[in-house]
C-alpha cells in the first residue's frame, strides 16, 4: 500500500486478504509550510509556501524522499524543518540560515530523543541529556557559553531568538538573545521544580510543580501576567502566540495575557472555554480543543482566529498544529482541515489525506 493509496484501490485476486494497521499521523509546521508524517513510516509529505525548495536551500533528504529510513518526530524553524530517524540520527532541509543545513554537527547529532525549533536555530536532546546546537548563532544556535550547564536535559523550549532547557533536577538553563528570554537571571531563584515551559516571540512562561507561571522576558510579549497572576493556579499546560500566552487550568478553563491583538484577549470566547484539553497557536491567534473534539479559535482573524468558514468541520479533531498564519487540524476519521491565510497553508490542496 503507498502513502495516499486507497484500499479500494489495492488489486486483491480471489481469496486473498489485507490486513491494515493505522498509524497515528502528526503534523509540524514552519512559518509557511506544513509537513505531515506517522512516526515509525518511512513517509513525509509536506505543503505550503514553495519557499523552501528555491535554489541555495538544503533539499529534501534523500532517505525520506526514497522512503529508506523511518521518521520519528519533525520540528521546524521559520524556514528549514528537522527529523530524528529511526537509529537516531537527524536530517534537516529548507532554508541554511535556519538551520536546514545541520551537517556541521552531523557527528554530534547520535541517539537524538527530542529537537526544539525556534526562528533560525535547532537544539536536540540526546539520549543522555546532553543537548546539541544549530543554525543562526545569535538565534540560540550557539550555546556554547552555558554548554557546562546543560547536562540531564529533559526538555527544551524557545522563543524567536533563545532556548530554555528543563533539566531533571527542575532548574532551568537559558541561552540565546537577552532581549528575547535568553537571559533569566532576573527570576533564577524562582525556577526550581519546573515541569514545562513555553515560548512567545520575547518571553518565556514556565508552570512549576505546584501548578503556579513564572515567567521572563519581555513584558509587551507575555514576560510580565499582570492582573491575572491570581489566576494562574493549577496550570497544566501554556502555549504561546507571538506574544502572548494561554493556560488551561486543571478544570478546564482557560487564562490569557500578553498583545490583545495576538489572543491575549479571549473575553469574546471566555464562555466556549470550558472543557478545553488542549491549546495551537499560530503567530496571532489560538486554537483550542475542547473534550468534545470541537473547536473554539480567537485572536487575528486572518491568523486563523476566525475559524467559521470550517467551523461545521472541526468535530471530533484529535490534534492541531500552527503555522505563522494558519491552522491545520485532524479529525479522528483522518479528515484533514485547514483554515487562515492560504499563503501560510491554510489550504489544503485537493486530494490531500494523511
Amino acid at each position: 500500500l503507498e502513502p495516499r493509496q486507497l484500499l479500494s484501490e489495492v488489486p486483491l485476486a480471489g481469496g486473498e486478504h489485507l490486513t491494515v494497521v493505522a498509524q497515528k499521523t502528526s503534523l509540524a509546521a514552519t512559518a509557511a509550510r506544513f509537513a505531515m508524517y506517522c512516526s515509525g513510516v518511512a513517509y513525509v509529505d509536506t505543503w505550503g509556501s514553495a519557499h523552501m525548495s528555491r535554489p541555495g536551500n538544503e533539499p529534501f533528504p534523500e532517505p525520506l524522499r526514497n522512503g529508506t529510513m523511518a521518521v520519528l518526530h519533525i520540528s521546524a524553524t521559520d524556514n528549514a524543518f528537522a527529523a530524528i530517524l529511526e537509529d537516531g540520527t537527524v536530517v534537516a532541509w529548507g532554508d541554511r540560515s535556519c538551520g536546514g543545513d545541520c551537517s556541521k554537527v552531523a557527528w554530534e547529532l547520535v541517539n537524538v530523543q527530542q529537537i526544539e525549533g525556534a526562528e533560525a536555530a535547532f537544539a536536540a536532546i540526546q539520549q543522555d541529556g546532553h543537548v546539541v546546537t544549530w543554525g543562526a548563532p545569535h538565534g540560540g544556535g550557539n550555546s556554547r557559553g552555558v554548554q557546562n550547564a546543560l547536562v540531564g536535559v529533559r526538555a527544551i523550549r524557545s522563543t524567536t531568538l533563545a532556548f530554555a532547557a528543563i533539566r531533571h533536577d527542575g532548574h532551568v538553563v537559558t541561552w540565546g538573545d537577552p532581549d528575547y528570554g535568553g537571559d533569566s537571571q532576573r527570576v533564577r531563584y524562582r525556577l526550581e521544580n519546573v515541569q514545562n515551559i513555553q515560548g512567545s516571540e520575547r518571553a518565556f512562561a514556565a508552570i512549576l510543580e505546584d501548578g503556579a507561571v513564572v515567567t521572563w522576558g519581555d513584558p509587551d510579549w507575555g514576560g510580565d501576567t499582570g492582573e491575572v497572576q491570581a489566576q494562574l493556579k493549577d496550570v497544566k499546560e501554556i502555549g504561546a502566540t507571538r506574544a502572548a500566552f494561554a493556560a488551561i487550568l486543571a478544570d478546564g478553563r482557560v487564562v490569557t495575557w500578553g498583545d490583545a491583538a495576538c489572543g491575549g484577549d479571549s473575553s469574546a470566547v471566555r464562555d466556549q472555554l470550558q472543557g478545553v484539553r488542549e491549546i495551537a497557536a499560530s503567530s496571532q491567534a489560538f486554537a483550542a480543543i475542547r473534550d468534545d473534539g470541537s473547536v473554539v479559535t480567537w485572536g487575528n482573524k486572518a491568523s486563523g482566529g476566525d475559524s467559521q468558514r470550517v467551523q461545521p468541520q472541526l468535530h471530533s479533531v484529535e490534534q492541531i498544529q500552527g503555522s505563522r498564519g494558519a491552522f491545520a487540524a485532524l479529525r479522528e476519521d483522518g479528515e484533514l482541515i485547514a483554515w487562515g491565510h492560504a499563503a501560510f497553508g491554510g489550504s489544503v490542496p485537493p486530494g490531500r489525506k494523511p
